[in-house]
């Protein structure tokens, strides 16, 4: 809780509450505020009202059906892509998510439209120079769970690395726990051979290049990224360039 908020008789701020209990992300709060969709004790909410933590609050099903709506869309993103903004030439990976490129294997009964490309965002990145798993979404709910320091859910990576002189097989144990970045010590891993050549992470955070940093630290040299999970939702067989959407029964944690 923010600090104005824990000092403040006034309460909590709704939009913050509404995010706090897993119902709306923010700024969907108060689109739905602004709407008039919430009900606090029986009284249109009004925005930037402060309520108890406690509060009775009433969702309208309106606000319900336009969430429902709204798509998450899982991407192989190739290596050449950003996962957010265009930057120095290189194009988003957004771009990609066409009708053109959806895999024809994907079984879901939505048919896409241009609706769906508003908004879309990533939840979390991948370096250009990466490829795998991404989340792009709509929904401010599962930006909230995929994306921050408290996210619960685990990133799974295959790794291709070369050893340098200075490696040794029991700097492992530091890849799992014991390395600092940026001044700031890192969670701990599960760091594992998958082959001679490829090691398998699987992480709760996301440092800015971290993965290729963690490495450099203990003498390896990253030839070769790729995410396959994200959670409980894997990559499996979506070709390199191509999307689905994100199932109603899958879920990241």
């Amino acid at each position: 809780m923010d600090q104005d908020d824990k000092t403040n008789p006034e309460g909590i701020r709704l939009s913050k509450l509404l995010a706090e209990r897993g119902l709306a992300s923010r700024r969907e709060a108060d689109e739905w505020i602004e709407a008039g969709w919430v009900r606090v004790g029986g009284v249109p909410a009004v925005l930037g009202q402060r309520v108890q933590p406690d509060a009775a609050i009433e969702i309208d099903d309106a606000a319900r059906n336009q969430q429902a709506q709204r798509v998450t869309v899982l991407l192989h993103k190739p290596i050449g892509f950003v996962s957010g903004q265009a930057e120095d030439g290189y194009e988003p990976a957004k771009v990609l998510v066409t009708p053109a490129n959806r895999w024809r294997e994907d079984k879901l009964p939505l048919k896409f439209h241009a609706g769906h490309l508003r908004s879309l965002v990533p939840a979390g990145r991948l370096d250009i120079d990466s490829t795998g798993l991404l989340v792009l979404t709509q929904d401010g709910r599962i930006a909230k769970l995929l994306i921050g320091d408290d996210s619960r859910a685990e990133k799974e990576y295959l790794v291709r690395v070369q050893p340098q002189p200075a490696w040794s097989p029991e700097k492992i144990g530091l890849l799992q726990h014991g390395l600092v970045l940026d001044g700031k010590a890192l969670k701990p891993a599960r760091v594992s051979w998958a082959n001679e050549d490829q090691l398998r992470f699987v992480l709760r955070e996301g440092r800015k290049r971290q993965i290729r940093r963690m490495c450099e630290l203990v003498g390896l040299k990253v030839v070769g990224l790729k995410r396959v999970r994200i959670g409980s939702v894997v990559l499996g067989k979506l070709p390199p360039g191509q999307w689905r959407y994100l199932r109603p029964d899958e879920r990241f944690v």
